[in-house]
């Protein structure tokens, strides 16, 4: 079984290829930096934190996902969310009215900070229990998901009419409202589905 710094060397790898890529004539250069961000700013602090002096690693699970949530936003600031193919696809199948790949976007972006706060929160012994962690999970998701809108809002203020690609609204007067659905959704699937694995690895750890 590979250890949980493999996995981050494994997956820090993958993304700076996709970084790479991504970086090749994406659609909007100034949406891509702003969709990117999150990924030079996360993976940085991860390897701080491993090799820092209060050494700290996260499961595999948890490297797995956040690998998984940089990848979809490097897809997403390649194409712009609302023009990525796969979207296109997806809405093609499932006959809807416009790109649903943004919304697979917000529900990563409580899938994954909801299982990183869950486990901070236990190895730390911040809380008592590991469902008070998972509450307190989803809870910190849905803040990094309102901190994204108000984010995403400055942006719009700031860039005017640049900030289309970025917001990716799509025409849809309620695309905050929905963003931060999606965001709670994911977040309470995740402490769901992958709670007791995550405390069995967590329990690995900590042995």
């Amino acid at each position: 079984m590979k250890k949980p710094s493999d996995i981050l060397t494994l997956g820090s790898m993958l993304v700076l290829v996709a970084l790479v890529v991504s970086g090749i004539a994406p659609f909007d250069r100034v949406t891509w930096w702003m969709e990117i961000a999150p990924v030079l700013i996360v993976f940085p602090a991860l390897w701080f934190m491993w090799r820092g002096h209060q050494h700290f690693e996260f499961t595999q699970l948890v490297y797995v996902l956040i690998c998984l949530h940089a990848l979809v936003l490097i897809v997403g600031g390649k194409y712009s969310y609302a023009r990525v193919p796969f979207g296109f696809w997806l809405q093609d199948l499932f006959g809807l009215i416009r790109n649903p790949y943004d919304k697979i976007g917000h529900f990563m972006q409580g899938f994954v900070p909801a299982m990183v706060a869950r486990e901070w929160l236990l190895r730390r012994e911040w809380v008592n229990g590991e469902r008070v962690a998972s509450f307190v999970g989803v809870c910190v998701a849905l803040s990094v998901s309102l901190l994204y809108e108000l984010l995403e809002w400055a942006a719009a203020e700031f860039l005017g009419q640049g900030a289309d690609e970025f917001l990716g609204t799509q025409g849809d007067v309620w695309d905050t409202q929905s963003d931060m659905l999606f965001a709670w959704v994911g977040a309470c699937v995740a402490v769901v589905l992958l709670g007791r694995w995550h405390n069995q690895q967590i329990r690995q750890m900590n042995d």
